[in-house]
């Protein structure tokens, strides 16, 4: 789609949500930017039809009828009831997660739309915390996120090389049918179909090293109807072996997740503050302390000790990289 064909169609959905009457296509052509560029009535009215018709593929509730008896001719209009999202109740912990989800974004290709996620959840009345430590090392941090995430949109077909395990390993090219982008334990994951394997895989992006390209026409990827992502990349880069158990102190309220996924030992106070002591199955200490590192003074890590360091370790970072920046500890 055109620049100028998606700005006509934000406009145009912005005039039919702005009344409550029926407006006539000739209104709308002498209303609406972009329509008075038809260089005939035929030509507008194809226009117009092309419009609605995108309008209604992409769910927006178009109606036509008529404001009065009167009138012979049909009118269009959105009924704001039935396009504008409902009120936005987050519990705390899942407000958290928003704000951590808006700092995951923090590439300039989709800072933009993270920022003006926050600013409308926060307009709505939700109290979105800021974590501004998390974003240190919780950030994207992948430059293929950003190429793949609009391949797969478009169901084009991309190639790039990918390293198979560690460092040292020789990057291979791969050429994939993407069929989309999954966050799984802290890692992002791309799922599709690898036309050198001949079946399905998944690839971590920290893995893609180089340009990914998009190569051959749009909608030329299809991706199989019921397809579980998640379950494809579980199956593949599933829980390693428990290698020990940790034990949190949670602050009362907060943290719903993580006391979803532990076991509760009781109440627990930690300095003072009222909360409930946690233990935590550890497969990788380092994923577990970035996580735990992401709730801030809502978590305290009481053991393992090797735990209670990495922990440390990521704050020390991110208060180090703050001060750099100027930004106040």
């Amino acid at each position: 789609m055109s620049s100028a064909r998606a700005e006509r169609l934000v406009n145009l959905v912005l005039c039919l949500m702005s009344t409550r009457q029926y407006l006539s296509a000739e209104r709308i052509r002498a209303t609406v930017p972009g329509y008075a560029e038809a260089p005939s009535d035929e030509a507008f009215f194809r226009m117009f039809e092309r419009d609605k018709s995108e309008l209604r593929e992409l769910g927006v509730p178009l109606e036509t009828g008529h404001t009065s008896m009167f009138d012979t001719v049909d009118g269009y209009r959105i009924a704001r009831a039935d396009y504008e999202l409902g009120a936005i109740e987050l519990e705390p912990d899942e407000a958290t997660v928003v704000a951590l989800a808006g700092n995951l974004w923090n590439s300039p290709d989709l800072a933009g739309a993270a920022h003006g996620a926050l600013v409308k959840l926060r307009a709505a009345g939700v109290e979105v915390a800021e974590t501004p430590a998390a974003t240190v090392r919780l950030h994207a941090g992948e430059p293929a996120l950003a190429p793949l995430l609009a391949a797969t949109r478009s169901g084009r077909v991309v190639t790039f090389e990918h390293r198979r395990g560690g460092p040292a390993d020789a990057p291979v090219q791969r050429t994939v049918e993407p069929w989309g982008v999954v966050s799984y334990r802290g890692r992002w994951y791309l799922v599709g179909h690898d036309r050198d394997r001949e079946d399905v895989r998944c690839f971590r992006l920290s893995r893609i090293t180089g340009e990914v390209r998009a190569t051959g026409p749009d909608r030329a990827v299809t991706v199989p109807d019921g397809v579980d992502l998640r379950a494809i990349v579980r199956s593949s880069a599933g829980p390693g072996p428990v290698t020990g158990t940790a034990r949190v102190w949670v602050a009362q309220g907060r943290a719903a997740g993580l006391r979803r996924i532990g076991r509760e030992q009781g109440p627990h106070e930690h300095t003072g503050r009222p909360g409930v002591l946690v233990e935590l199955d550890v497969r990788d200490r380092d994923t577990v302390a970035r996580w735990l590192a992401g709730h801030g003074p809502d978590v305290a890590v009481l053991d393992p000790p090797e735990l209670v360091a990495a922990v440390r370790e990521l704050w020390a970072g991110a208060a180090a990289l703050a001060g750099s920046a100027g930004l106040p500890g």
